[in-house]
């Protein structure tokens, strides 16, 4: 094997968003790895259709949705 093009591989601690942690080895740079969803927190694992509304995502879309139905009914008027 060539030196010095394999990355460095090592334990780190990965948090679980439950907070339970386990180590495993990883390319990963930093020491801890958090994760934002995992098997216990996504909705195909768990069966619940969870709605995550970041930064007013939903509502935004939902205010476009109206304007474009507005336009379309104005469109059916005419």
């Amino acid at each position: 094997m060539k030196k010095g093009i394999h990355p460095y591989y090592r334990t780190i601690e990965v948090v679980m968003t439950d907070g339970t942690t386990f180590k495993t080895r990883s390319c990963y740079k930093g020491e801890r790895l958090v994760l934002e969803i995992d098997s216990k927190s996504h909705p195909f694992f768990t069966g619940k259709q969870v709605l995550v509304d970041t930064a007013g995502r939903v509502d935004r879309f939902q205010k476009r949705l109206e304007k474009s139905k507005a336009i379309q009914e104005q469109r059916r008027k005419k």
